[in-house]
């Protein structure tokens, strides 16, 4: 597997940036093998799903933040789950929490949105959790799209747990509005879910179109990255991806 560019600088302003997604399952696995995997991604976003709700949820995600070395951006339990975790490279415009409507019966979904700046470029970024219920996970698909589309960036980045195959209508959706950085250089593997047997790719990261996608996939062959570490941590594997943003 090449290697994945790393963080950095160009001289025309542009930024080369890792953007990681993964489901961390409330933390309720192990969380040192947790914070192994996503130290060793050296990501400048994270994007999680099913952070943790309840009890101390803040404390619990400060810690694996800490553990990490990163800080947190925004989301948690007043997104209903999706948090964004950024390094110090990231200078933070302004942050919302957004949550979605409520269908009886089904859980509580939202969105941790942010606009950050690395060096001379701007960042839409947006993490989420789309439900297990068909209809109700298009019409979330659609909410998300209405929402960047509402963030006044030009260049924004998407991760998250969609919850279907890239062959189901919502992925479809957002694929035809965005990238699929998975399908626009793939790298690393490809199956997300579940951990301990992947057979299916139900997690990504989307970039609109003026971003440049280096490579993005499952680290699994990432130096610092195990598989032990990888079936302990949670039920879902990690997308990472490594991303040019223009300046703006």
């Amino acid at each position: 597997m090449p290697p994945l560019p790393n963080s950095r600088t160009e001289s025309d302003g542009s930024a080369v940036i890792r953007v990681l997604t993964y489901n961390i399952r409330s933390m309720r696995d192990d969380t040192d093998a947790l914070a192994r995997v996503i130290t060793a991604c050296a990501p400048d976003l994270v994007l999680l799903q099913e952070s943790p709700l309840f009890f101390r949820w803040r404390k619990k995600l400060a810690r694996l933040a800490s553990a990490t070395g990163q800080v947190i951006l925004t989301g948690g339990g007043t997104a209903a789950g999706p948090a964004i975790l950024c390094s110090l490279r990231a200078t933070v415009e302004r942050t919302e929490d957004v949550l979605l409507p409520l269908t009886p019966g089904e859980f509580r979904r939202g969105l941790a949105t942010a606009v950050v700046r690395f060096a001379g470029t701007r960042l839409g970024v947006v993490a989420c959790h789309l439900s297990l219920d068909r209809e109700e996970r298009y019409d979330q698909g659609g909410m998300l799209l209405d929402r960047l589309a509402g963030m006044g960036v030009e260049h924004a980045v998407v991760g998250g747990d969609i919850n279907e195959k890239p062959q189901g209508r919502t992925f479809a959706r957002l694929a035809a509005d965005l990238q699929d950085c998975r399908t626009a250089a793939p790298w690393g593997t490809e199956h997300t879910f579940p951990s301990t047997g992947p057979k299916r790719r139900i997690d990504g990261i989307f970039a609109t179109k003026g971003v440049e996608v280096l490579g993005c996939g499952v680290p699994n062959e990432l130096p610092g990255v195990t598989e032990h570490d990888l079936r302990a941590a949670t039920d879902h594997l990690p997308v990472l991806a490594a991303l040019r943003i223009p300046a703006s």
